[in-house]
């Protein structure tokens, strides 16, 4: 689904996204299609569902945004730095 019509089917609601269809343009991700996976009456709900099935498969591309949000602007950030060996 497009934002639009996502925005229309789930007013004021805390959603789990994941994209379906989407592109890299300089440093924004352009999310073309989206997948409701779950709609949530908080942001706190709504992170917690994002970070368990995260956890569980994150090679799937997920967000969590709120529909009062009326364009989608999402800006990749590159992490400098050493991380410690697991």
């Amino acid at each position: 689904m497009k934002w639009q019509e996502i925005r229309q089917r789930y007013p004021q609601a805390w959603l789990l996204l994941e994209a379906i269809e989407a592109h890299t343009e300089g440093d924004k991700r352009i999310l073309e299609s989206l997948s409701v996976i779950g709609s949530f009456g908080d942001s706190q709900e709504a992170m917690k569902a994002y970070a368990k099935l995260h956890q569980d498969e994150p090679q799937r591309e997920l967000f969590v945004f709120h529909t009062d949000r009326e364009q989608l602007d999402v800006t990749i950030r590159r992490w400098l730095g050493i991380r410690g060996l697991p």
